[in-house]
């Protein structure tokens, strides 16, 4: 069987690696670009929501939305209709960074995407949109208390 994970997973912790080097100096940390990319796409997404998006538990979304708010990339307000809700709003300093962040992102798909045809391109991100759907199944499971069968 192909170990598709185990590249993926390094993928993945090169690019936050790397992320967290360059937008250290806009105080961002530990994948916080993540959370504020989010929350300037959908703006009044509540927490919860936000989490399940990004697919942490809602305490590691509680601590970077924290530092998000504490260093001016966001805010919360509550909903009109229920005030034990909170929105979050990127502020004008969040939707600044999040398009250096936005760039970032796109150019690193250009290099991990380099040498590859269009046709390629289209078809590994077909693929692993449906890699990320299997996966997700299993999330929801687990996150619902199930256990998966291995």
């Amino acid at each position: 069987m192909t170990e598709i994970l185990r590249d993926i997973g390094v993928i993945a912790r090169a690019l936050d690696s790397i992320a967290n080097i360059e937008f250290k100096e806009y105080d961002l940390t530990r994948g916080q670009y993540l959370y504020l990319v989010r929350i300037v796409e959908n703006p009044g997404i509540i927490q919860e929501k936000m989490a399940e998006m990004i697919k942490v538990d809602r305490t590691t979304a509680a601590r970077a939305v924290k530092k998000l708010e504490g260093n001016g990339f966001i805010e919360k307000m509550p909903d009109l209709e229920n005030k034990k809700i909170k929105k979050l709003y990127p502020t004008k300093k969040g939707k600044e960074t999040a398009t250096i962040i936005l760039k970032e992102n796109s150019y690193s798909n250009k290099v991990a995407l380099k040498g590859f045809s269009k046709e390629e391109s289209e078809t590994i991100s077909f693929l692993l949109e449906r890699v990320r759907k299997n996966v997700e199944t299993d999330w929801d499971a687990v996150k619902k208390g199930h256990k998966r069968q291995y």
